[in-house]
């Protein structure tokens, strides 16, 4: 993990805080804001603390197509305030990465926007599900065909409680260990998939491979506890990113955490080389796209 003391979230930021924030990201670390709060009025704050989840997902999310908030307990006005939260982090989020990487413009999706209240330690879920356990993130149903998964997380619990995450090794490490376990493609069944709307559009070879390798190190309870992860803490009122597809993760406690996703095209990074498109065609010997 490396930390970057910047306390504001549109900058302007120099050359030499994005030389070292692109450098981080993309090697395979996590890059930490411990001074970048994100800050909330009282009504704010008075929303933030009424909000639940209703139990259809573990969060609540705001989709940047429609702008709907989904997932959440409240109605009505409240809902509504809790979606301008939302949107505002959303924007804020936008503003930081663009200002510590801007050549990330051409190639930058704005994913959805979630927030997490539910505290992590105790929640019980199925092991595939099961976020408490090391695993680079890959989504059965979003393809991303070799796009990156950048997320940005700010801790703002009202009583100060830290989040804790584990972090595992480098990602070509991580990818050696699982990929003797994986199986031939299957023919059809891409097409198979997308035909029945199961998924949103057709997955390629990496995306098979990448959620072998998120199930193959969630299964794995012998490698989760000799992966030589680190624990890292995050306290309220700071911020994190992270390349999620690369580093493995694993979050262990903590409530009350915003959550910005974006999805990065892999021509527009400073090291391409880097990225798991990259390595996994390395390793396997094949294109994957």
């Amino acid at each position: 993990m490396e930390s970057l003391d910047i306390t504001g979230w549109s900058g302007p930021f120099g050359e030499a805080e994005q030389a070292r924030a692109v450098e981080c990201l993309e090697v395979g670390k996590v890059l930490a804001f411990p001074a970048l709060r994100f800050p909330l009025d009282e009504a704010e704050q008075g929303v933030i603390r009424l909000a639940g989840t209703d139990g259809s997902a573990k969060n609540i999310s705001l989709d940047p197509a429609t702008g709907e908030c989904k997932g959440s307990t409240l109605t009505g006005d409240d809902r509504i305030r809790l979606a301008a939260v939302l949107e505002r982090f959303a924007r804020s989020a936008m503003g930081l990465i663009l200002g510590l990487m801007p050549f990330y413009q051409p190639g930058l999706t704005r994913g959805r926007t979630s927030f997490r209240p539910v505290e992590i330690a105790g929640r019980q879920s199925s092991w595939r599900q099961d976020d408490k356990r090391l695993h680079v993130d890959a989504f059965p149903t979003r393809p991303l065909r070799g796009q990156r998964i950048l997320r940005l997380f700010a801790n703002i619990d009202h009583d100060g409680v830290p989040r804790y995450w584990r972090v595992g090794p480098d990602f070509e490490s991580y990818a050696t260990q699982f990929l003797p376990g994986l199986r031939p493609s299957i023919p059809g069944q891409a097409r198979l998939l997308r035909m029945l709307g199961l998924t949103k559009a057709m997955r390629s070879r990496y995306d098979e491979v990448m959620l072998h390798l998120h199930d193959a190190a969630k299964r794995d309870m012998e490698w989760q506890g000799r992966a030589g992860a680190v624990d890292v803490d995050f306290p309220a009122g700071s911020a994190w990113a992270v390349f999620t597809d690369q580093v493995p993760h694993a979050a262990l406690s903590g409530r009350n955490a915003l959550e910005q996703t974006f999805y990065i095209d892999p021509h527009v990074l400073a090291r391409p080389g880097t990225a798991p498109l990259a390595v996994l065609e390395r390793l396997c010997g094949q294109a994957m796209v």
